[in-house]
C-alpha cells in the first residue's frame, strides 16, 4: 500500500499538474469504489464544472479541494496510484494515449477517469480496493476516517515532546504501534521496518519499555527516513508509480525491508523476517537485539 512518501509525491505532482483545471466529466468501470454520494450518476452531477483549487494529504488519503465547497477524497489502498495523461475508452476499456504511461504494464488497470479541460486524471488499481468520496469541504475533518487519524509525523508541531506524549501509555510491540494510523499517520510496513533498523530497535520490543534515548532515535529516524523517501519520489518495490507513470527510487535504498536472508549492510548478519500481527517485519538480529 502506498505510504506517506508515496502519497505526498502524488499530492505535490497534482499541485503542479492539475491545480486550476476544471472537471468536465467522469468515467468508471467500478462504481462500487464511489462511496459518497450514493450513486455514480449523482457523483458525476456534483463534480461537473468544479475547479481544482489544491491537493493536500492526510495520512494516506489524497484530498483534492474543489470550488463550491467540495472535496474529492481518494484512498489508493493496496495497489492504487493516480496518473495524469490521456486515455480513450473503447468497449468500456481505457486505452492509454500517453507513451510513457503506456510502456509500464503496472499502469494499465484504469478504473476511474476524471476528464479535465486539459488532459485527464486517472486512477489505476489492479485489485479494485481503492475508494473515492466527494463531500463538503467543511465536513472533511468530521469524516470518521479522517477524524480518527493520529498526528502527521513530518509537521513542525510533531516535536519530540509530542511524539513522547503520543506514545505515552501505549502498550504493544513498537512495529505495530508505528503502523497504527490512529497513533501516528501514514507509516506502514516499509517505513516501520526501515525506521526501526535505523534506530537499532527490535520490531518486537514493547513500546512501554522504550527508554527516552530509544524514543529519540525512533523519532529522529521517522523524520529522516520519510523525508529521504519523499526526495526519492517514493518506493516502487511493488505497484506504486507517480503521476507520470514513473517509478520512485526509495526501493534502491532498503536496509532491511524485503531483504530476508541477505547480509546486513552494517554487520553482514542475515536479515530475518518474522510475522507480527499478521504482517511481515524485517530486521537484523545483531543490530536490532
Amino acid at each position: 500500500m502506498p505510504e506517506l512518501p508515496e502519497v505526498e509525491t502524488i499530492v505535490r505532482d497534482l499541485n503542479k499538474k492539475v491545480k486550476g483545471l476544471t472537471i468536465k466529466d467522469a468515467w468508471t468501470d467500478w462504481k462500487k469504489m464511489i462511496k459518497k454520494p450514493a450513486s455514480f450518476k449523482e457523483f458525476k452531477k456534483q463534480i461537473k464544472n468544479k475547479k481544482i483549487l489544491k491537493a493536500r494529504r492526510r495520512a494516506k488519503y489524497i484530498l483534492i479541494d474543489l470550488s463550491q465547497n467540495k472535496t474529492l477524497i481518494i484512498h489508493q489502498k493496496i495497489s492504487g496510484h493516480l496518473l495524469y495523461g490521456k486515455w480513450k475508452v473503447k468497449n468500456n476499456k481505457p486505452i492509454s494515449l500517453t507513451e510513457k504511461i503506456k510502456k509500464d504494464p503496472q499502469n494499465r488497470f484504469i478504473r476511474f477517469i476524471l476528464y479535465l479541460n486539459k488532459n485527464q486524471l486517472a486512477l489505476c488499481d489492479l485489485r479494485r480496493f481503492a475508494k473515492i468520496l466527494l463531500i463538503s469541504t467543511n465536513q472533511v475533518e468530521n469524516l470518521k476516517e479522517i477524524k480518527e487519524l493520529g498526528p502527521e509525523p513530518l509537521k513542525k508541531e510533531f516535536t519530540f515532546n509530542k511524539f513522547k506524549q503520543t506514545l505515552k501509555n501505549r502498550k504493544g510491540k513498537i512495529k505495530q504501534v508505528l503502523m497504527n494510523p490512529k497513533i501516528i499517520a501514514g507509516i506502514g510496513n516499509i517505513y516501520s521496518d526501515e525506521i526501526l533498523f535505523k534506530s537499532k530497535i527490535h520490531p518486537e520490543k514493547r513500546t512501554e519499555k522504550l527508554k527516552e534515548k530509544e524514543l529519540r532515535k525512533i523519532y529522529d529516524s521517522i523524520k529522516q527516513i520519510l523525508t529521504k523517501s519523499i526526495k526519492l519520489r517514493g518506493d516502487s518495490m511493488s505497484d506504486f508509480r507517480d503521476l507520470q507513470g514513473s517509478k520512485g527510487k526509495y526501493q534502491t535504498k532498503h536496509k532491511v525491508y524485503q531483504r530476508e536472508n541477505e547480509p546486513c549492510y552494517n554487520c553482514k548478519t542475515k536479515i530475518r523476517r518474522i510475522k507480527i500481527g499478521g504482517r511481515s517485519a524485517h530486521f537484523c538480529p545483531k543490530c536490532q537485539k
